[in-house]
């Protein structure tokens, strides 16, 4: 059964992720995509019930703001699921939380040009090459964003008690 507590950071989350892309969208949904709003999948490193509500945030936002229609909202939420899922494996192996920006920058480079090339029209390589330059930022500022939050004794208890 899902806590109170979860449900709450879930939404709390989800709600952030769409807000975050509606003040950047200029950015998030450009040639490069600098989506900082997927920063937010690292902090599934700290809290692993965050993989379906991240696929969810990803999936309203680009309902809301990307205007791709269904094959970008499924594929976001896809990519959602798929990132998160990594980070939190990597958590469960061990890994340091700044491996977390690894997933934020590959998965989405090498997943979102799958149905965005026929979409727009621009080759694979290309769109791949250009992720990889955008999501870049959200993964540095996802694993320090993670870490910083570790680093709190209120959040690293809440940790704890989530798992």
């Amino acid at each position: 059964m899902i806590s109170t507590r979860k449900l709450t950071i879930s939404a709390m989350v989800v709600a952030l992720y769409i807000v975050l892309i509606y003040l950047t969208q200029g950015i998030s949904f450009g040639a490069y995509q600098i989506r900082i709003a997927t920063s937010l999948y690292a902090i599934a490193y700290a809290f692993p019930f965050l993989i379906v509500p991240m696929g969810i945030g990803n999936l309203i936002s680009n309902f809301l703001f990307g205007g791709l229609g269904i094959l970008d909202m499924v594929g976001g939420f896809g990519v959602g699921i798929l990132t998160t899922g990594i980070i939190v494996l990597m958590r469960r192996a061990g890994l340091s939380a700044w491996w977390a920006m690894l997933p934020i920058i590959l998965v989405p480079a090498l997943c979102v040009p799958l149905w965005l090339s026929p979409l727009v029209g621009v080759p694979y390589w290309a769109l791949v090459i250009n992720l990889l330059i955008g999501q870049t930022i959200p993964g540095i500022v996802g694993a320090t964003l993670v870490k910083a939050l570790a680093s709190r004794r209120t959040v690293a208890a809440l940790m704890n008690a989530i798992k």
